[in-house]
């Protein structure tokens, strides 16, 4: 399988995608934020000293897929053409899932920028918990759909996603 980030010499080198067919490019991407259980009595209360977590993580979530190109190296400046970021509050196990969809007019994939948008996400809401819960935990990261490039559509598998 020849790696698609390395030149001939074997040095990292940006795609050339100038000659690819503008398609409409779509992802999806999640990560699941652990926490204690008081912890997410209190962002879902809204009680937070640092404010509105979930708020704050959706915009730090959006800027981030925006910005994606400044953070990886090798990856394409995108004029992204919407990007949404939501969360799915699960009070039994203590955990908020989020979840990222970036699309796009283009000639190359938005993938990054949907795990890059609930990487930032999760990092905020720990930023902003930290001082009441040190233990909090990132998991299950992944992407979980893309679509509109040559290899076709794909979907992670429910027994592929885990919430734990």
């Amino acid at each position: 399988m020849q790696l698609t980030h390395i030149d001939e010499t074997g040095q990292a080198a940006m795609v050339d995608v100038a000659n690819k067919a503008v398609t409409i490019r779509e992802a999806k991407a999640q990560a699941i934020v652990k926490m204690q259980a008081n912890t997410l009595a209190l962002i879902c209360q809204n009680q937070l000293k640092k404010g509105d977590v979930l708020a704050v993580a959706r915009i730090a979530g959006i800027q981030a897929a925006k910005k994606t190109a400044d953070l990886i190296p090798l990856c394409h400046p995108l004029a992204l053409s919407k990007v949404a970021v939501e969360f799915n509050v699960d009070e039994l196990n203590s955990t908020i899932q989020i979840n990222s969809y970036c699309k796009l007019a283009g000639q190359t994939g938005v993938e990054m920028e949907a795990l890059t948008a609930v990487s930032v996400a999760s990092l905020t809401m720990i930023d902003m918990c930290k001082a009441v819960d040190q233990a909090m935990t990132v998991d299950s990261l992944c992407v979980t759909y893309k679509t509109g490039d040559q290899r076709g559509t794909y979907q992670r598998s429910n027994e592929e996603l885990v919430n734990e």
